[in-house]
Order: C-alpha cells, then structure tokens, then sequence
C-alpha cells in the first residue's frame, strides 16, 4: 500500500533524513520509534505532502505521489494536538471534511453516525468540545480522520497528551478499531510500549536512519544495534573478545561468558546484551558457567516485577527484572545468565552514540 524510497531531507545543512526506505501493506500498521528529533515527523509530512523531499519517491496504492496535491492523496493525519474546533459541537468537528469534500446532507449524516459508533461515541453528536474528556476528545479526532475513508492513517504521537492509564486503555482500543477495518496505518510515536502494543511491525530511528525494522517480539528478542537495546531500556551491554567461537566462549569484563555457537558467526570482537528478564536467582553453592556474583544496589518493586541493580566486582552494574520475591539491597548474590537470554550484537559499541 505505502512505498518510501531512498527519502532524505535537509533543513539548511541539518539532514533530518537519510535515505530511508521502507513499505507497508495493506491493513498493516507500522509504528516509527525512536527519541525526538530522529525525524519520524518529518516523514510523515513528506508522505502527507506537507513538505517535499530532497531525493527519494513515496508511492500509495502503486501512484507516485510527487505532484499530487494535499487534499486528494487520500491520506488522514492525526496529530497530539487535536486540532478540534473548539466552537463546533462533535457532530460539526466530524462532519467538516465530509462536507468540505460536498457530500449530500444525508450522506454526511450516516458517515458521522457510522464513525461515531465506530469509536464508541453513540449519542455524542451535540456534544460541545469543552464538555469532553481527553479521551473523548481523542476519539472524535480520530473519527473526523476515519470520516473520508482515507487509503492510509497517519497518527503522529496521538495519545501523549493523556495520563497513563488512559493511555494504556486507549492504546489498545485504537489497535483494535484500526484492524476492525482493516486500515493501513502509519504510527509514530517515542513510547516503546505504545508502539509494542499498537504495531504489527515497527520501525527504530536514530538521526534520520531506519536503524531496524521488524516484528515487535523480534525487535526486542533481537536488537540489531547497542542504540537500538538501550532506547528499548535494555542496558546490560558488555564488549566482548571471542576466545573459542566453537563452544560460544566470550571473555568480558565480568569474566567468561558462554553464548550459543551460532550466534557468534565468525566474529572476534562482539558486544553482548543480557536480557533483563532471563536471569534467575542461584544457590549459594551453586556452581558452573555464566554465574554472575555482585551486590544488591539498588531494588524497585514494578507491580507484577521487581527491578533489581547489581554491582559485579569489577565496579559494573547490570539491571534485570525478577519476578516474586527478590533479594533486599545488600545482599550478595549468585546469578544465572541462560545462554539464550545473552544476545550477540556484532562489534563494538564504540561510536555507536
């Protein structure tokens, strides 16, 4: 459905893209991630025609897109800021492009109706703006963007202007009425958990590049670079020299460290990610391979986890997440690292930024 081609973009001699190339199928929703300022806007504007890029095609339902206007790319765009008329009630707000594009009185009364319901605002029509919740707020925007049939939906940060709670309520609403319909849609945002929960697949940026792009769970079982585990809050990164690429042996700087065989391709110099959430407690007695001995710093309880901080002799301190009970600050600990929860990155992290 969405094609982008070698897209790059210049402000003066800033680049804000660099020749970012991806596609989007039809029904598919893609979530663009990463921190501020990587240019996940200003894709969206170069796709909604909002600005021209410097090189690179866009192409929607197979259509070139460069020299189409605006207002006939059939795309809907959904911003953090609602953009609602604050003198219109909600009926007005939703049927104001249907009418901007001439629709018949009555069509335009059965397509409110239809997306009205479709958000779960039956009933709303007289409503005015100022009586409604964010939430509420949030849902007729997005049903003055469903309104038209657009071919694609683009929806830049929608809900980071709500608390938590809201968020995570609305987060899941929104993936489900997107897929009730089969939308194709384009998803940006900077929250990891927004776009795990909303996209089929996602996209990580860092200054202006698709630094990886794939399935949710394979993105985080798999981070393709050290900038890409950290912005996904995974620290736990070490260098590594690769002494016995045949039994996985890797020295580290909190000693030898076993990885699975394969994952070492051949490599000498790796960097090496211990998932947080694979390590387990071991006895005091306990001896044997990837055992790590450290020191409780730091303990937070995360309602269904507890994050704990250990300190390895070497000065190092790993985070991981326990689930039950776990070991009070202070207490010297023995840890298991599965081979399968350490991820081999390639290189080192140097420069990586």
């Amino acid at each position: 459905m969405l094609e982008v081609q070698k897209v790059s973009k210049r402000f003066g001699e800033t680049p804000a893209l660099r020749q970012v190339s991806f596609s989007v199928a039809e029904g598919e929703i893609l979530c663009l991630l990463g921190p501020s300022g990587c240019g996940k806007t200003t894709l969206l504007r170069i796709i909604a025609g909002l600005e021209q890029a410097d090189e690179g095609i866009v192409r929607l339902g197979g259509t070139d897109l460069r020299g189409v206007p605006v207002h006939k790319r059939g795309i809907g765009l959904m911003f953090q800021e609602y953009a609602l008329f604050p003198h219109k009630d909600v009926y007005g707000n939703v049927a104001f492009g249907l009418r901007m594009a001439g629709l018949p009185r009555a069509a335009v009364r059965q397509r409110v109706r239809e997306v009205l319901a479709l958000v779960g605002l039956e009933g709303f029509e007289s409503r005015p703006i100022h009586e409604l919740s964010g939430g509420e707020q949030q849902r007729v925007a997005l049903a003055r963007s469903l309104a038209p049939r657009p071919r694609l939906l683009m929806l830049d940060e929608p809900l980071g202007s709500l608390d938590r709670a809201l968020r995570e309520r609305l987060m899941n609403e929104l993936r489900h009425i997107l897929k009730g319909i089969g939308l194709t849609a384009l998803y940006v945002t900077h929250d990891q958990s927004e776009a795990f929960a909303i996209g089929d697949r996602i996209a990580i940026m860092k200054q202006g590049r698709v630094e990886q792009i794939g399935a949710p769970e394979a993105v985080y079982q798999a981070p393709a670079s050290p900038f890409v585990a950290r912005f996904l809050g995974m620290s736990n990164l070490l260098p590594g020299h690769v002494v016995d690429a045949g039994a996985g042996r890797v020295n580290t700087p909190i000693g030898t460290l076993w990885v699975l065989p394969e994952h070492l391709r051949g490599a000498e110099t790796v960097t090496l990610l211990l998932h947080p959430d694979t390590v387990r407690l071991a006895e005091a007695e306990a001896q044997g391979p990837n055992l790590l001995h450290g020191q409780v710093v730091e303990r937070s309880f995360r309602g269904a986890h507890y994050r704990l901080t250990v300190r390895h002799a070497s000065g190092i301190e790993l985070s991981f997440e326990m689930d039950g009970t776990a070991p009070p600050v202070g207490t010297e600990v023995k840890l298991t690292l599965p081979r399968e929860g350490i991820h081999v990155l390639p290189g080192s992290e140097t420069g990586d930024g």
